[in-house]
């Protein structure tokens, strides 16, 4: 299985090639949506962070939500017409790096044992770490078609790592024992 710092490099990794994928984009683009029931770049952009906050809280420490107005509308079980409107560009840029930050603080501690259970919480960051960077990927490879197939802009080279694979389209982090 791979290491905590391994897992959080490739964690940054994949957050950098999001970036890469939508900083250059206007907020119209970000905010654009192919079809009603369809979901916009910045919605999976706020949604990968949320994602993150609520598993790092639910599995690791009870936190806050970075900022709790943001929560129904990046929760994917709300029907997408009912989400609400997105933020702004700054606002889910803040919210994507207050969620990183968290995660590095809590997973650092568990890291340096400086949490009750380090052996077991450990295991547990190892997996909650290789969902959330999975999850980043997935969430790209639909940030990435639209990019390019709807709103006509070139991809980024896909990263490269020793961490992770591609199967059926989609980086994942895979430990080669799976």
């Amino acid at each position: 299985m791979f290491e905590i710092p391994d897992l959080l490099r490739e964690y940054d990794r994949a957050r950098a090639y999001t970036d890469q994928l939508w900083t250059d984009l206007s907020a119209d683009e970000v905010a654009w949506r192919p079809h009603e029931n369809f979901s916009a770049i910045g919605w999976h952009l706020g949604h990968q962070a949320h994602v993150a906050h609520f598993m790092i809280r639910n599995l690791t420490a009870a936190e806050p939500s970075p900022d709790p107005e943001l929560d129904p509308v990046m929760d994917s079980a709300n029907p997408e017409p009912g989400r609400g409107r997105l933020p702004d560009l700054s606002r889910l840029a803040a919210f994507r790096a207050d969620v990183a930050d968290s995660i590095h603080r809590r997973v650092g501690a568990i890291r340096d044992g400086r949490v009750g259970a380090p052996r077991q919480l450990t295991i547990v960051a190892k997996t909650l770490l290789t969902a959330l960077i999975n999850h980043e990927y997935q969430h790209d490879q639909w940030i990435g078609e639209v990019r390019s197939g709807d709103l006509g802009h070139a991809l980024p080279d896909r990263p490269k790592s020793d961490l992770i694979t591609e199967l059926d389209g989609y980086l994942v982090v895979c430990d080669p024992r799976w």
